[in-house]
């Protein structure tokens, strides 16, 4: 037996329960329709959400940056890699957020790792929501913490595990502000209130919900009026702000901490001066053009109201990803196949991402779908759905 032989069983089980997974290649920017395979088809599972991805304004703001600053940054943040388009970008996301201060990281998964890891250790207790994304399952795992996992969306049952774990050194509350999977938001005035009374520190990731959420685009935590009342904030550009990286946000003490303390922000290039040019440019559209958030608004009440209305069951969603659950993983790929066949791109979403018996295709719109647009997956995912037995 060859000693990489467990890999080519392990490839051939997932291929057997329907979980293989394979590299598809989309051709050119993410737009509403794209090129792939060398056929047009309609995007509809970006998260590519307010159409900023290919903005012409990101661009040139990129550009004008590698003219300027070059394509790097040189080194991380704690040596030679901070630069001013860097300060500048954090001031803007303090202000953008009202708190003291912000700091920078090259991605979501990164700023979890660094903030859990760097901020709770042995003795100390997080309280995580069971469908929080990887990243904060993994910066739970490796800060050495106790670990009490809460069903989702539970606050009885997080009230439950904060009043038996009241005696520890620290803790914190741990939650998605919208679930990426499921497109439910997190009870966060709840969470708040028991947070209080029982001192723990409170983290939102908001990575999906800036640019979305909130009458100026905040995220959940605007939505709710609750931006002064939670500790840390986490949130991602790569998503409706069009770019690439991610950032914290909270009082000045909790971001000197983390540029003493946080692992991965201090053992990690900076991020490009071209990207920290385009986050600021994509952060100034949001400002200037809440049209593009009430468009994106219109079209998911539209898409998410039809899919209904043919009898697909979206879960609870209440935000802009809408999840259409299928079950099992074999008829969920071939409602995937089937759909690509008819030019719609939507994925399949299987375990571990999701769990077993949950899989479903995850469906996303973005601000710069037409109408015309909707009404032509409508009729595809009705064709589909009906050729599965999935539909009457």
């Amino acid at each position: 037996m060859g000693k990489i032989d467990f890999v080519e069983k392990e490839l051939q089980f997932l291929k057997e329960e329907g979980r293989y997974r394979q590299i598809r290649w989309i051709e050119e920017s993410p737009s509403p329709w794209v090129r792939m395979n060398g056929e047009r088809v309609l995007l509809l599972c970006s998260n590519n959400y307010l159409g900023l991805a290919n903005d012409p304004r990101l661009k040139e703001g990129a550009l004008r940056a590698i003219e300027e600053w070059g394509c790097g940054s040189g080194g991380s943040r704690s040596i030679s890699g901070s630069l001013a388009i860097h300060r500048l970008l954090e001031e803007r996301l303090a202000c953008f957020h009202g708190c003291e201060a912000a700091l920078l990281f090259n991605s979501g998964y990164s700023a979890n790792l660094s903030i859990l890891t760097s901020l709770m250790g042995e003795g100390d207790v997080i309280f995580s929501d069971e469908f929080n994304h990887a990243s904060i399952v993994d910066g739970c795992r490796l800060s050495k913490a106790s670990i009490q996992i809460y069903h989702h969306l539970d606050v009885n049952h997080l009230e439950v595990l904060l009043e038996e774990n009241r005696e520890r050194r620290k803790k914190m509350i741990v939650t998605d502000g919208i679930f990426s999977m499921d497109g439910d938001v997190a009870p966060l005035s709840d969470i708040v209130q028991l947070a209080k009374r029982y001192e723990s520190l409170t983290m939102v990731d908001e990575a999906h919900a800036i640019g979305v959420f909130g009458s100026n685009g905040r995220g959940v935590l605007e939505h709710f009026q609750l931006s002064h009342e939670v500790d840390i904030h986490m949130g991602t550009f790569g998503k409706a702000l069009g770019s690439f990286g991610a950032y914290v946000a909270g009082r000045r003490s909790l971001i000197d901490y983390l540029v003493n303390k946080g692992r991965v922000f201090l053992y990690t290039t900076a991020l490009p001066p071209s990207v920290s040019a385009s986050i600021l440019a994509g952060l100034e559209i949001l400002d200037r053009e809440p049209e593009r958030r009430e468009r994106l608004w219109e079209n998911v009440n539209y898409l998410r109201k039809g899919l209904n209305q043919l009898g697909f069951d979206t879960m609870q969603s209440q935000a802009h990803i809408i999840p259409l659950l299928i079950g099992e993983p074999k008829l969920t790929m071939e409602m995937d196949r089937r759909l690509f066949e008819r030019r719609i791109f939507v994925q399949g979403i299987r375990p571990p991402t999701v769990p077993e018996g949950k899989c479903r295709l995850r469906v996303t719109v973005m601000a710069t779908h037409t109408r015309e647009d909707l009404n032509f997956a409508l009729e595809k995912f009705e064709r589909v759905g009906k050729e599965l037995g999935l539909i009457s």
